[in-house]
């Protein structure tokens, strides 16, 4: 009975990590990945990666927010989606389109996907809030 309180509460610990954006789900098949999750950047470095990053991210308040991503990358490609609490896709960014906009609410849940396909190099990606409310 002992094991079923550790599995419970090693579940909830799980839970608010994740819920907080501190844990990050991923699929991946690299040589080298290493991600830095902070509050209005994600860094990642690659060689010969390929899968994908999930991670929910808060926002600090309501507005409109301006994504850019710096694709530093030798090989392959990167793209990133900012999901909404449905895991409906809000923005695409790609070496195509590098900025977009999104209206978001500090209320919602919302999360980025990393799509990676066989990229070496690093990339950034940077989000500011163009208003608050």
């Amino acid at each position: 009975m002992k094991w079923v309180l550790y599995f419970v509460a090693f579940g909830t610990v799980i839970y608010f990590l994740y819920d907080r954006g501190l844990l990050v789900t991923k699929h991946i098949t690299a040589v080298l990945f290493t991600m830095w999750v902070g509050k209005s950047e994600d860094n990642v470095s690659l060689n010969s990666c390929t899968g994908w990053v999930r991670h929910r991210v808060r926002f600090r308040g309501s507005g409109m927010y301006t994504f850019t991503m710096d694709h530093r990358l030798s090989k392959g490609d990167v793209t990133v989606s900012l999901l909404d609490s449905d895991k409906r896709e809000l923005l695409r960014l790609d070496r195509e389109l590098c900025t977009g906009s999104a209206e978001l609410s500090r209320r919602s849940r919302y999360y980025l996907r990393w799509d990676i396909r066989s990229a070496t190099g690093t990339c950034a990606l940077c989000w500011r809030s163009d208003s608050m409310d």
